[in-house]
């Protein structure tokens, strides 16, 4: 005799994988270690010092 199984056990196994496999997906598309961030911040922040020392200043006129 055929053992009985449970579909929806089926269903929600498959249903935790795909969602898993979206996570990991998101994880290396969106995102972006500490290290990276910390980054990306000191670089822009360097850049804007770096605009407003080369800025004209109109009160001199």
């Amino acid at each position: 005799m055929a053992k009985v199984t449970n579909l929806n056990k089926f269903r929600k196994a498959r249903a935790r994988a795909e969602k898993t496999r979206q996570a990991e997906e998101n994880r290396a598309r969106f995102g972006r270690s500490k290290a990276d961030k910390l980054l990306s911040t000191t670089r822009k922040s360097a850049e804007h010092s770096h605009l407003d020392g080369h800025k004209i200043d109109k009160d001199d006129e």
